[in-house]
């Protein structure tokens, strides 16, 4: 089932166009992963996906509605947003920052049921957060602090789940972690990401872009060709598959 459609989106910014007529779907459980060099428009396109920019033209729908024609609340149900990094001067303990995503399911100063308490709890561990559950969201580092906002989202449980750079700040471990771990969500995942491998290696389909426009769009294995990472990203690399699928970008030496 198709959950995100985005058709002919540009975006502007002081009066310069920065994302030009972009065009794809998202299936459920379908991982589609953004890349492209720095400044190719990659955040700006997800941040208009996830409603918090205004597209200059072109639509976001989502199942069959569109991204306009619902409020935060509604939008909400269908879309999960974590950014590269959110920045907050909180003080709140994990458990209640993980809790935030399930505000959208709550009538107006309704308490937590069993199971929204049953979500938080799997979003919590799912990012390996059970030792720090009462650490206050101002002492934990980068990385922590950005586990924590991937958790909130999973307990969303909404049919889109964004991510903006989430593996930045985290360790290797965590890394390959939270890539496994949305790869095999029920939901669709739409992921923006600066490593090629991990992208390669995690993603089922890929869009590339480059000064703001789509350059490819296609499965890792069709599209990553040394022409596209000589014309894109300005180096010498191919796509290796080993006999166990995994793939690795190889850049030369």
């Amino acid at each position: 089932m198709t959950e995100l459609v985005i058709d002919d989106l540009c975006w502007a910014a002081g009066g310069k166009r920065l994302v030009h007529n972009i065009s794809f779907s998202l299936g459920r459980g379908e991982t589609l992963g953004l890349i492209g060099p720095n400044g190719s428009g990659k955040s700006s396109l997800l941040r208009c996906i996830a409603g918090i920019t205004a597209p200059e033209s072109g639509r976001v729908t989502y199942g069959e509605r569109q991204l306009q024609q619902m409020d935060a609340k509604t939008r909400a149900h269908y879309l999960a947003f974590v950014e590269q990094m959110q920045h907050s001067s909180t003080d709140m303990r994990v458990t209640d920052i993980v809790a935030l995503g399930r505000l959208p399911y709550r009538r107006r100063f309704g308490q937590l049921t069993e199971q929204d308490n049953a979500i938080i709890h799997a979003a919590a561990e799912a990012m390996d957060l059970q030792p720090l559950s009462n650490r206050m969201w101002r002492t934990m580092s980068g990385g922590e602090q950005q586990r924590v906002n991937i958790a909130r989202a999973l307990a969303q449980r909404a049919k889109v789940l964004a991510l903006d750079e989430p593996t930045n700040h985290l360790d290797v471990r965590h890394q390959i972690d939270v890539l496994r771990l949305v790869r095999d969500l029920p939901q669709a995942v739409l992921v923006c990401l600066h490593d090629l491998s991990l992208a390669a290696r995690y993603c089922d389909r890929l869009v590339v872009m480059n000064e703001g426009r789509m350059f490819a769009q296609g499965r890792p294995e069709d599209i990553l060709t040394p022409d596209l990472f000589r014309r894109v990203f300005k180096i010498d690399a191919h796509l290796k598959t080993e006999r166990d699928g995994t793939r690795e970008v190889r850049i030369a030496h």
